[in-house]
């Protein structure tokens, strides 16, 4: 057993922090080959932080720099006190069984660790694949997935047993792509939802269950298997039945499974479930419109539904919300748009006519779910600035929110089970994510606990944004943007600008993985790089948020055109070299840029671009509905205004890109062929629609990007 002192590393990191100015002179340009070279500059940003059951220590996986290995990692309250207590092989999951010992999952094992005894060894085997580990109330068992079915780890006899017979395998041969999911399964929807949870007693496990056989089949070729293969995936467009989503009640003792009557189950998610202290159950749901949200309740020993309360609003898109108990378990708190922000409501469960009350500052969102300890609920909100987001303490009962977390930039907290620290994640413009303490009842200032990145990444300069705002050109809003410069600019030049990655709510102080980096390389070319708060962003109210729907790739491309207005205004713009590229949506957003405004942008590059709306998927029914409802959104393909195309158009597209298929770009570009147009086209035949992450993929296609830019961008035109 090693553990190994954090404070040297510490140190070290700190010093080089400190020297920028030294180190800047000196600095080498920076390439793609570097942001892209193994181990990543940025290092492995730390997990979500487990707190142990009595508040003393908090545990994560993590890796020091240039080690590969996720080992497991436990800190105490102070944050100055940090162990490694295992780097054997890569920790995925992490429970505590009790105040001193720790449960993680390695490979196909569970590992036993104790604090007291500084041990780590191995406990038993787990079935292939398991995931989603959860420690029993009692801590002598563990519940864990594996192949869409639940079991359970007994740490006494060894054995493993499966309590549920519900997975059906996938229809897909490779296992890749968001779609590429088991026909029948415990566990999340295809974008979100819960997996399962022990009642207090430890008596039952309430599950969630998706079934995606009745969608419809869809097939993605593989050109990289021995010979072509279809490669189906379940798959449904808007108006199509989407997934099936139940929630069970499992008697453990028994095995008996009792499902709870939700209604049309094939058009409502589950958003989460929780239990009570006393073992009723609360029931989050919302319409795959996002139309209607409802919260229902389950008393003790019992399974039929009992709404508490029910929120219609036929302009609401998105579904951003999140529920749970009030600490006296008989109110409930859950966040919901009913007023012009985002906030945190309060409820009772009992059958009571009473209204939901708002608990949170109306000025600003709430941008999380409640998490509630002790006497106090903590949740992260941009109460300081839209670009920022803040941890929050409410003291309840009565009480006014507290601003907990201190540093400019995104902020995401985990409260200790007593309420008296926080550890949180912290990133901004030029720092990855690393985790934070603090004394939350105490005050004080933040210990830093995770160094991550290189010192190849310590030891340059990076480059911080600027934030404005602007007016539009065809409202009354004042639209929000965020601006990196080239370092030393030189008085008199005018400089090339990229709006990009674009896409809603992109205008923050955060740190943006693959993004972030290729922003920061892409300013060191001496591009001016904008993002823009465009129409659908939080932050602005609900009329600015909401105006979004319906309307894709339409107002917020007029926010784009007022951007550009306000950039060719500033005297260092070169107004006849300005370029946008996104990934998804951005895609999009880029392409219809393009076709519907043609010179606003003089090069675009298209990665993923969703280009018609047929193929949208079904959880973009928020946004656009359906065909059935309206057949008027459904006609606003690409292809409709490709003889509109007159400037420069690069495409990136992965044969693998469930979300959005390849087949839509290969549509719209036999289009522009046939209409002579003149575009290119960049595309890998393994990547899904997260290529911007995937290894080998990332590097050619940003590749592809950046040569696009500097080809028809990087020197003035003549």
């Amino acid at each position: 057993m090693k553990y190994l002192s954090f404070w040297q590393t510490w140190v070290v990191a700190s010093l080089l922090m400190a020297m920028p100015a030294i180190v800047t002179a000196q600095e080498a340009d920076l390439t793609l080959d570097d942001l892209f070279a193994t181990p990543k500059l940025t290092g492995t940003s730390p997990s979500v932080p487990v707190w142990a059951p009595d508040s003393e220590h908090f545990a994560f996986s993590w890796s020091e720099p240039e080690n590969p290995v996720r080992g497991l990692w436990v800190s105490k309250t102070d944050g100055k006190k940090v162990r490694l207590s295992s780097n054997t092989a890569s920790v995925r999951d992490i429970a505590w069984a009790d105040v001193n010992t720790l449960i993680s999952l390695r490979a196909e094992y569970l590992w036993q660790t104790s604090l007291s005894k500084e041990e780590d060894l191995q406990l038993m085997r787990v079935e292939a694949g398991a995931h989603n580990l959860s420690i029993s109330p009692n801590g002598k068992q563990a519940a864990y997935l594996s192949k869409g079915d639940l079991w359970i780890a007994d740490f006494t006899s060894k054995q493993n047993r499966q309590l549920t017979e519900i997975g059906i395998a996938s229809l897909s041969s490779l296992k890749k792509g968001r779609y590429s999911r088991p026909e029948r399964e415990i566990g999340p929807g295809i974008w979100s939802g819960p997996t399962y949870k022990w009642s207090p007693d430890g008596k039952t496990i309430a599950f969630h269950v998706v079934d995606r056989r009745e969608m419809r089949k869809v097939a993605f070729p593989d050109y990289l298997a021995t010979e072509t293969n279809p490669n189906e995936v379940r798959r449904s467009y808007p108006g199509d039945p989407n997934e099936i989503r139940k929630v069970g009640l499992l008697d453990i003792e028994s095995g008996t499974i009792t499902y709870l009557d939700l209604p049309d189950p094939h058009a409502n998610q589950v958003i989460d479930f929780n239990w009570s202290p006393s073992g009723a159950l609360l029931v989050d749901t919302a319409s795959d419109t996002a139309v209607e949200r409802k919260l229902y309740v389950v008393a003790p020993g019992e399974s039929k539904l009992r709404e508490i309360w029910r929120g219609v609003r036929e302009s609401r898109m998105y579904t951003s919300f999140g529920s749970s108990w009030h600490p006296d378990g008989k109110k409930v708190v859950f966040l919901s748009d009913m007023g012009d922000r985002y906030g945190l409501y309060t409820i009772d469960a009992s059958p009571s006519k009473d209204r939901p009350k708002l608990l949170t500052d109306p000025s600003y969102d709430v941008l999380s779910a409640p998490t509630i300890v002790g006497d106090a609920l903590f949740y992260a909100g941009n109460g300081v600035n839209p670009y920022e987001q803040h941890v929050y303490r409410l003291n309840m009962p009565g009480g006014e929110p507290e601003q907990l977390t201190q540093l400019a930039g995104r902020n995401d907290g985990y409260p200790s089970p007593d309420g008296r620290h926080l550890v949180f994640r912290h990133s901004n413009d030029t720092s990855p994510p690393e985790l934070y303490v603090l004394s939350s009842s105490e005050g004080g200032a933040a210990t830093r606990v995770t160094h991550s990145p290189l010192p190849a990444f310590t030891e340059r300069s990076w480059t911080a944004a600027e934030y404005v705002s602007f007016p539009s050109l065809v409202d009354d809003y004042r639209l929000h943007a965020r601006i990196l410069k080239p370092t030393n600019m030189k008085p008199g030049k005018e400089y090339p600008v990229l709006f990009g990655p674009v896409y809603s709510n992109t205008a923050r102080n955060r740190w943006a993985g693959n993004y972030s980096l290729i922003q920061q390389l892409l300013v060191k070319k001496e591009y001016i790089i904008v993002q823009v708060d465009s129409r659908g962003s939080n932050g602005y109210g609900r009329a600015f948020r909401e105006e979004f729907l319906l309307g894709f790739a339409d107002q917020d491309i007029e926010d784009y055109a007022s951007s550009v207005a306000y950039m060719e205004s500033l005297d260092y713009v070169d107004p006849d070299r300005i370029g946008i590229w996104g990934s998804s949506y951005g895609g999009t957003l880029s392409v219809y840029s393009l076709l519907m405004k043609p010179g606003l942008f003089q090069v675009g590059v298209a990665a993923a671009a969703a280009v018609d709306p047929d193929f949208f998927g079904t959880d973009d029914v928020a946004i656009v509905r359906s065909p059935q409802t309206h057949p008027e959104i459904f006609e606003r393909k690409a292809l409709k205004y490709a003889g509109n195309l007159k400037d420069k158009l690069l495409f990136i597209h992965g044969i693998q890109d469930h979300v959005v298929p390849f087949k839509t770009t290969a549509v719209l570009a036999e289009e522009l062929i046939k209409q002579g147009k003149d575009f290119d086209f960049a595309f890998a035949p393994g990547a899904t629609h997260a290529w911007s992450r995937e290894q080998y993929y990332n590097r050619y296609l940003f590749g592809k990007l950046i040569e696009y830019f500097d080809r028809h961008l990087g020197e003035p035109s003549k």
